[in-house]
């Protein structure tokens, strides 16, 4: 049997495995479910209002940055499927990088860019809910309608997982029937000859396509990300060293096919000035599409999946913050339960007021490409880990291997669209971090003058009732345990921590 490194391993292809791998967790997950997990995870409200701000940056050919951004997909899921099938239990990018460079603190660095990136993704969203879609029924500023959706959100989350999953599986099958629609209407415009199909391939002047394409290339990616929280299920999963590589891959490929239509289409049916006007892009191609949809019903479906994607990343955000308390790299407040609900309280209240500061300081394109900015940035550090644990960690058990020229190419495609993001996007996602760290350097002072961490009472509920989603399966990033998620989907989390609950699939 070949090992890792072995002369009769090629690069991209599987090594079986010779033994189960132990787990105390259920594995449950079969392939057909662990794909709908993914697509749904990637498939998400971003592509609802992203449309129009890609066709400003580039033109009709709007396709063109979502088609890198795909292949930037592509390669950090392939860093992704190696690094899983290596080490096929609950975790994320905190636990490679921790693995990879044995450092606590850049391994909480990258969980807490990670929740992060959750607040400001859900901030996005929110602020899209404010948009054209919700003027159909009434006129409110966005900013007000963003926080009211953001309000609504939070009683959700405070009230308990069991309701927050319920509403995820319907509001995801909504927004995916949406999508549908969208590339239904495009293709009986180009077949009845309404369509102008060279649209579809025009490049704004002013610029070279490839600065065009890099530019647009930043807030294409954020409609795609997602595909990384399926790591947190790994230990749920049949045979993941097998299952997952050749999974993760064929939800991106499915996502990437489905966005790909409805940029193509969109641009072929509205003229790029149209979409990149509009707050609610999609709803122009109702209006101006050839089907007598209803434009309210439309309306109601792309306000549902902005809710939804906002939902599961608040939920991610709040469960990540508890989970890294119970890691003690952070205070032990964030730990704090609410009676009855056994819902993380002071976590939820933290992120929900991080939100809306965000919110209330950015607009929809600063907010998108500040989660794009904290994950491309999670993402290098995924493709470094690859090459130093390959050096570091040769394991004697079968997986996947990515061909070697691959995370470099990641590193590089990430590096670019870093070059494209504005300074106030980097202030913004330096003040994110900067509170991280703050946070960090008070828990390891408490933990240098006390000798431990923070109280473990901390995330006892003043009943005594146990711990929110207490059994419930996996861990986060790093942990043991259970986990939550950015997307639609089963159970998934993204940092060190907690018992998170499942969410079912749909991101």
């Amino acid at each position: 049997m070949p090992v890792p490194g072995s002369s009769s391993t090629r690069p991209g292809e599987y090594r079986s495995a010779t033994e189960a791998d132990e787990t105390q967790l259920n594995r449950a997950i079969t392939p057909k479910l662990l794909l709908l997990f993914i697509v749904g995870d990637i498939l998400g409200g971003g592509i609802y209002a992203l449309v129009g701000e890609v066709g400003g940056e580039v033109g009709g050919a709007i396709w063109a940055p979502f088609m890198l951004a795909l292949v930037m997909a592509f390669i950090t899921a392939a860093s992704y499927a190696e690094l899983v099938s290596k080490y096929p239990r609950a975790g994320g990018a905190a636990l490679y990088v921790k693995k990879a460079f044995g450092n606590r603190f850049l391994a909480f660095m990258v969980a807490f860019a990670v929740m992060a990136s959750g607040v400001t993704s859900a901030a996005t969203l929110t602020t899209g809910f404010g948009s054209d879609y919700l003027k159909v029924f009434v006129d409110i500023e966005v900013v007000l309608a963003a926080l009211g959706a953001l309000l609504l959100i939070s009683l959700v989350n405070l009230r308990g997982i069991s309701e927050s999953v319920k509403l995820n599986v319907g509001f995801t099958l909504v927004e995916i029937t949406g999508l549908i629609l969208i590339i239904v209407i495009c293709a009986v415009a180009v077949l009845n000859g309404e369509a102008e199909p060279s649209r579809a391939f025009e490049f704004k002047q002013g610029d070279t396509p490839l600065g065009l394409i890099l530019a647009g290339a930043t807030l294409a990616f954020y409609a795609l990300i997602g595909f990384e929280d399926s790591v947190n299920v790994a230990e749920e999963t049949v045979d993941p060293r097998r299952t997952f590589p050749r999974t993760i891959f064929m939800g991106v490929g499915i996502a990437g096919a489905i966005y790909l239509l409805v940029t193509i289409g969109a641009s072929m049916v509205v003229p790029t000035n149209g979409l990149a006007n509009s707050s609610a892009p999609l709803l122009e191609v109702v209006r101006q599409g050839p089907l007598d949809i209803p434009i309210k019903v439309f309306s109601a479906i792309g306000l549902l999946a902005l809710v939804n994607g906002a939902l599961i990343n608040m939920i991610m955000a709040s469960r990540l913050l508890y989970g890294m308390s119970e890691e003690r790299v952070l205070p032990g407040i964030f730990g704090r339960v609410l009676p009855g609900r056994r819902t993380p309280f002071v976590a939820i209240a933290f992120t929900t007021l991080l939100c809306a500061g965000l919110i209330i300081y950015g607009n929809l394109s600063q907010l998108a490409n500040t989660t794009v900015l904290l994950l491309v940035i999670v993402f290098i550090f995924v493709n470094t880990s690859v090459l130093v644990l390959r050096r570091r960690d040769p394991v004697e058990h079968d997986h996947f291997k990515v061909p070697v020229f691959i995370p470099p190419i990641g590193i590089g495609i990430s590096v670019a669209l870093l070059t494209q993001i504005q300074p106030k996007v980097y202030l913004t996602g330096a003040i994110l971090l900067a509170i991280g760290l703050a946070l960090f350097a008070i828990t390891f002072a408490y933990e240098r003058r006390f000798g431990s961490g923070p109280p473990p009472s901390a995330s006892e509920p003043a009943d005594g009732s146990p711990p929110p989603d207490a059994d419930d399966g996996p861990t986060p990033e790093g942990g043991e345990g259970p986990s939550a998620k950015r997307g639609q989907g089963p159970p998934s989390s993204r940092g060190p921590g907690p018992p998170l609950p499942p969410s079912p699939p749909a991101t």
